[in-house]
């Protein structure tokens, strides 16, 4: 049976499930409310884990595949630190084939091979959708129409798809606020800098009531260092640098320092927002996928892999089903994994900033048992399964 697909948001999830329906010859369109396809050209690298990898190897088309693998790097480990930069645990990720691997991606480079090859509707801004003669038709702000079988919302979390298809589906205020910046990899910063910054990630647990993430993302000789700062109740009115400052002021001077350096056009802040659970709703022709409706907190990274998983599991389904069947089977995976990655990584986000400091010297201590006792690190961390 020959069906259209509309896929509304041209962000990682829609586009990967949009390559995989052209891949599999599935007639389907992508509506994306940009005005161009440069709109998002910007933003922090991401990780991509071996969800995320083996989502991509199976919707993208070959060359795409490859070309992803040739410009990502491969992410190494992660460390655990305390505010001192005193290690707590090393993980050393095993290596993998590039299907199964973590990758290092810049956002623009993997936003440029999702659109490669697709025709992307730009500047089109879903309304609504009505069911009409046994089929769909989406509304656009600019008058326009399209007819589909089937209509996914990959729309992000403010979706407009889902304020109209589960309109009961919240979005809640953790109460926790992150403030981020971008430190340019240099001369003068690499100078100064420890191999064991510039080496791999670090999750910083500090004595207090907040936390701290650091990132280095280098290709090719260039890059920057991503750090991020969160806390319960931050106040991030004026200067955002001295509002860290002032709340790291007795941490590593190594720490000042990279935030001190940091220009100023380069730090931003946002409040940490996250889903609700939803109860199983009837399935119909018209589907969710991604942050439109498993947002979550950027605690753990795993928020755009669960938007890739989604876009494979949906592609394969679709391709091999009837649509309503395609969808339930889909929606009923979907709220396990999606939902249980909401609830681990909000359960990381209050960890992060938790202000207990008995558990966090407790947390401090399990860390370098593991450090100490191999087998239990790789019991304790060992690698997601995918099918």
């Amino acid at each position: 049976m020959s069906i259209h697909v509309a896929v509304i948001g041209g962000g990682v999830g829609g586009l990967c499930l949009a390559q995989g329906l052209e891949r599999a010859g599935v007639e389907m369109s992508v509506h994306e409310r940009d005005r161009t396809p440069t709109d998002r050209l910007q933003g922090y690298r991401l990780h991509i884990d071996p969800h995320g990898s083996r989502a991509l190897h199976d919707c993208l088309p070959p060359r795409l595949w490859e070309r992803f693998v040739e410009t990502a790097g491969f992410a190494a480990g992660f460390g655990f630190v305390d505010d001192r930069l005193t290690p707590l645990l090393t993980l050393d990720l095993p290596p993998a084939p590039p299907e199964r691997a973590h990758h290092s991606v810049s956002r623009v480079t993997l936003r440029e091979i999702l659109l490669d090859g697709l025709d992307v509707h730009f500047d089109r801004r879903f309304t609504r959708y009505e069911h009409v003669d046994g089929r769909i038709t989406a509304h656009f702000t600019d008058g326009s129409t399209v007819r589909c079988d089937v209509l996914v919302g990959a729309d992000g979390a403010n979706s407009a798809v889902r304020a109209q298809y589960l309109p009961h589906a919240r979005r809640i205020d953790t109460g926790i606020t992150a403030v981020a910046g971008k430190l340019p990899l240099n001369d003068h910063t690499r100078a100064w800098l420890s191999r064991q910054v510039l080496d791999n990630p670090l999750s910083v647990i500090p004595r207090g009531a907040a936390g701290m993430f650091l990132a280095p993302h280098v290709l090719d000789g260039d890059g920057y260092l991503m750090w991020a700062y969160a806390a319960d109740g931050l106040t991030t009115s004026g200067d955002l640098k001295a509002v860290v400052a002032q709340a790291i002021a007795d941490w590593h001077p190594d720490l000042r320092r990279i935030v001190g350096e940091t220009p100023a056009e380069e730090v931003a802040h946002w409040p940490i927002r996250t889903s609700e659970p939803v109860a199983p709703w009837q399935p119909t022709t018209v589907t969710l996928l991604g942050d439109a409706i498993h947002s979550m907190t950027p605690m753990r990274g795993i928020g755009a892999n669960t938007a890739l998983r989604d876009a494979r599991l949906l592609c394969r389904n679709l391709v091999e089903r009837a649509p309503l069947d395609a969808i339930a089977d889909y929606e009923r995976q979907m709220r396990d994994y999606g939902f249980a990655a909401v609830k681990a990584s909000l359960r990381s986000a209050k960890q992060f900033v938790s202000g207990n400091r008995a558990g966090k010297v407790a947390f401090k201590s399990v860390l370098r048992l593991f450090d100490a006792v191999p087998p239990l690190k790789r019991a304790a961390f060992r690698e997601p399964s995918v099918d």
